[in-house]
């Protein structure tokens, strides 16, 4: 109740339109109700869980972008305050362009919302979660339960530790696969899986875990990095679609190539972001002793005491 109602509080400064802010803690908001939807109905989500747990992903991808244009706006406008910036111009025509794409983004957002109403979403949410919490304080839910269908759910810890080996499974291997091949692809992938892993540790944090605030910390330091790079990644693409527009070339030639020299200078800086990410993910104190810690804390003696 507590993150669905985080949720929901920020649509109305959402809508307004002016709160970068909002828009950024709606997305989180919608990352974390999903996670705990996910960890509280166990495999296959009932048909209403499905229905409300895409209405939370198409509300995280509506304001996708605007989320992209208003941290490349802050970005170009810490590059205009400087009294002594070099390609004052390019970066004038860019923060231009990020303007008018956030304008158009932010009124299709809007509308993807409204029909989403999301009033309903939550009526919907707080009615399963009133009877889920009846269900509750009625069944042993440290033992596992039968249900009418026939299947036996797990008891909430297990369910919890089975999601928690899946997800480091699934971020080991992303890892890995950004190591061989640095692609963006990959890079990206490693991205979403150390975002993924960071929220079911917060609910394992949540139950008091020894070692579970400093995993979070590490991750997060991870995602900083990879966060840097994907600005610079969505930064990259959004100028080259500006340059590519033929009025754009044909009146502005000598514009578009001071431009494309940000572009070059983009690239160096995004590299760097991706290197401090594998340096931390390659470095043998801090990676060893999370996996340690990991393989400790699934060990089957272990999160069944939560």
């Amino acid at each position: 109740m507590r993150h669905l109602n985080r949720f929901i509080s920020l649509e109305a400064k959402v809508l307004k339109g002016d709160d970068p802010t909002a828009i950024h803690d709606m997305r989180v908001a919608s990352r974390r109700m999903q996670q705990v939807l996910d960890l509280i109905f166990p495999a296959p989500l009932p048909r209403e869980v499905r229905r409300l747990r895409r209405k939370l992903r198409r509300c995280r991808r509506a304001l996708g972008e605007v989320r992209n244009c208003d941290v490349l706006l802050d970005l170009a406008e810490r590059r205009l305050a400087k009294r002594r910036s070099s390609h004052r111009e390019a970066w004038a025509a860019v923060h231009q362009h990020l303007q008018e794409r956030r304008s158009e983004s932010f009124s299709r957002a809007t509308r993807k919302l409204s029909r989403l109403n999301l009033a309903v979403f939550y009526m919907r949410t707080k009615s399963i979660l009133d009877r889920l919490a009846a269900q509750a304080g009625q069944e042993q839910i440290a033992q596992p339960v039968a249900r009418s269908s026939g299947a036996v759910v797990e008891p909430f810890p297990v369910r919890l530790a089975q999601a928690l080996s899946q997800v480091w499974s699934q971020f080991e291997k992303q890892v890995a696969a950004s190591h061989s091949d640095p692609s963006a692809t990959s890079v990206h992938a490693a991205r979403i899986g150390a975002k993924r892993l960071r929220y079911v540790l917060e609910v394992v944090n949540h139950f008091g875990i020894s070692g579970s605030a400093e995993s979070r910390s590490w991750l997060r330091r991870i995602q900083q990095h990879l966060g840097d790079w994907h600005d610079m990644e969505v930064l990259e693409e959004m100028i080259i679609e500006m340059m590519a527009r033929p009025q754009f070339l044909r009146d502005h030639l000598r514009l578009a190539l001071d431009i494309g020299k940000l572009v070059l200078r983009n690239r160096a800086t995004k590299t760097g972001f991706r290197d401090k990410y594998f340096q931390m993910t390659l470095s043998p104190p801090s990676h060893q002793e999370l996996k340690g810690w990991m393989e400790s804390l699934l060990a089957p003696s272990d999160l069944a005491k939560v």
